[in-house]
């Protein structure tokens, strides 16, 4: 039975464009999708003021999610302020103890984002401490079983995809739910939808799929102890 993908992101778009399709993959599946954001990336429009930016990111990411059939949940860190430190790392733990992913989806730390490089480290914290019993907090322990790194145009750094996942089945759905962001039609200057739409065409060209994503998994993961092929 598939199990539960919780995506977290830095910023609402990093969520549902770099990571909206594998989580949509999976509840296609049987499985169940969470997109967490640390912040709402309210200063990231070059017009509108950021409380009202803000609001417009909440609502689009709780649009987008539902359309996926995925849940969207929230902490509310100042955007390019997320912090390093212990309350941002047990609030995270504390959403993974909630909803008991198999998966975590999350930046990869090869990044010139700031805020993308410390939700990187946040998590690895976050896995760590929502697997330990004798961490009490109000929710028992769980255990993630695998982590990957989605591929993000702003984290590129050393970024070695090294798994291809085929979405052509949700490929439609996913660009339908990206278009609810205002960045996604371009209104911020990148062209989103351009860069993730073609994106998709060419991992699945690699992969031999029509539309895949490409994910890269931590190194632990990718050990094996084999007595044979």
């Amino acid at each position: 039975m598939p199990s539960t993908i919780l995506a977290i992101a830095a910023h609402p778009g990093d969520g549902l464009f770099t990571m909206g399709a594998a989580a949509a993959q999976q509840i296609r599946s049987g499985g169940r999708g969470v997109f967490l954001s640390l912040s709402l990336g309210e200063r990231g429009h070059p017009k509108i003021p950021p409380r009202e930016y803000g609001e417009l990111q909440r609502m689009a990411t709780e649009k987008a999610a539902k359309q996926l059939g995925a849940k969207a949940a929230f902490l509310t860190y100042p955007d390019g302020e997320i912090p390093l430190g212990d309350e941002i790392r047990f609030a995270v733990c504390d959403q993974i103890r909630e909803y008991k992913p198999g998966v975590v989806l999350t930046h990869w730390r090869g990044s010139w984002h700031k805020d993308h490089q410390n939700c990187h480290a946040i998590v690895q914290d976050a896995i760590f401490y929502a697997a330990l019993p004798a961490i009490a907090r109000k929710l028992p322990a769980h255990s993630v079983g695998r982590i990957y790194f989605a591929e993000n145009w702003e984290d590129m750094t050393d970024f070695q995809p090294d798994t291809y996942l085929d979405v052509s089945a949700i490929y439609q759905t996913w660009l339908e739910a990206c278009a609810a962001f205002p960045m996604w039609r371009g209104e911020t200057g990148f062209r989103y939808n351009d860069y993730y739409r073609s994106l998709a065409v060419m991992r699945g060209c690699l992969s031999g799929f029509s539309f895949a994503v490409a994910l890269m998994s931590s190194p632990e993961q990718r050990e094996q102890r084999l007595k044979s092929l």
